[in-house]
């Protein structure tokens, strides 16, 4: 099952990529959390950071030593343990009043299932493509898959946790699209998908009226749900002030001002693209976007070098996963989006993020190192 012999042949170029996020994370969590004009770079928060990032190498590590194919076996077991854990969210005491986490009283954290839901959906998504490759066209094959969509994004929406629940849409899309599903439903997914993102971007960006749109929308969803979609929310603001702030070169380091007496919420949390943007300005954001884009970019390489339709498909999800995370996040940060909570990999704070980030990092290098096998 676990051979180490085959970490000689994962994508090195990753790893640095991979570290330098976390460079970058550390210090930005150190300097949002410590105490006002001390500068540390190890606070309770970064440290724990730190802790999350030892163990997600290991995870990773173990993955990527893991024939992926192995994951078929356990598909359906992850499948139900996911969903089991969802629904006894409802059962637990809300968190920030949500139902996100489990308290892990023994250790001090929180666990989120959510984030493990992704990864969960992208495997049983490929097994059930793959075993289904011979009545891929029909409707019933169609309707089975949304179904297993569905499933998970109706709980992770209930709890509400609507920027989850939508990283879920693009995933099933663009694995529906590779596994062949019938072009009529990848055809339709891609319009309402595409149409819904257009009617946010709009209302945004101020071309559509919020308060104009609030008598039809609210036929439709409850008054608490259309408020999510308010451009106009202090957060959102807020998000885009230490953006335009940080200009061409940011403030430097623990030197930010609006960040720095905490005005910004969620600072490294939700927010931590714009405190990262006030502090290293326009020059910090390109270096950024130029990591993620070789980490995004080595992940499609994944894609094409897959020897089984099983790997095409787990390598296809988990890109999408992790690429619309960072494009949903840094969307919302920007004022193109709703403020959902949805994480941007390897840089806000948060084990479940980090664990099943590192997760996904370590199935595309155990195909990866596989590319040569049959």
């Amino acid at each position: 099952m676990w051979d180490h012999r085959y970490l000689r042949f994962i994508d090195f170029r990753t790893v640095p990529l991979i570290l330098l996020l976390m460079w970058i994370s550390v210090l930005v969590i150190s300097a949002t959390t410590g105490e006002e004009g001390v500068e540390t770079f190890f606070t309770a928060t970064s440290k724990s950071q730190i802790q999350w990032f030892v163990m997600g190498w290991a995870v990773y590590f173990f993955f990527a030593g893991m024939n992926y194919h192995s994951l078929r076996s356990y598909t359906w077991l992850l499948y139900v343990i996911v969903l089991l854990m969802l629904v006894g969210l409802f059962f637990t005491s809300p968190i920030q009043n949500v139902h996100r986490w489990y308290k892990l009283p023994f250790l001090g954290r929180a666990f989120q299932p959510s984030e493990y839901a992704k990864l969960a959906l992208v495997i049983a998504l490929s097994w059930f493509l793959e075993y289904k490759s011979g009545s891929i066209k029909r409707a019933s094959t169609a309707f089975q898959a949304i179904l297993i969509v569905l499933i998970p994004f109706v709980l992770i929406l209930k709890q509400p946790d609507l920027g989850t629940a939508l990283v879920l849409y693009p995933i099933a899309l663009v694995m529906f699209y590779f596994g062949g599903i019938n072009r009529k439903v990848v055809v339709s997914m891609t319009i309402m998908g595409l149409m819904g993102l257009m009617f946010v971007v709009l209302m945004f960006t101020g071309v559509i009226s919020h308060e104009e749109m609030r008598p039809y929308a609210t036929k439709v969803l409850k008054e608490y749900q259309y408020e999510r979609l308010n451009p106009n929310i202090y957060h959102q603001k807020a998000a885009q002030t230490a953006i335009a702030l940080g200009g061409i070169s940011g403030s430097g380091w623990h030197k930010s001002e609006f960040t720095g007496r905490s005005w910004l919420p969620a600072a490294h949390t939700d927010s931590v693209f714009p405190a990262f943007s006030e502090e290293f300005g326009l020059i910090g954001v390109f270096l950024l976007l130029l990591f993620f884009a070789g980490l995004i970019y080595c992940s499609f390489q994944v894609i094409a070098v897959a020897r089984d339709p099983f790997g095409r498909l787990l390598s296809a999800g988990i890109t999408v996963y992790l690429a619309m995370h960072i494009i949903v996040n840094i969307g919302m940060m920007c004022g193109f989006l709703p403020i959902t909570g949805v994480p941007l990999v390897l840089v806000t704070y948060g084990g479940s993020s980090v664990l099943s980030t590192m997760m996904a990092f370590g199935i595309l290098q155990s195909i990866y190192s596989r590319r040569y096998t049959f």
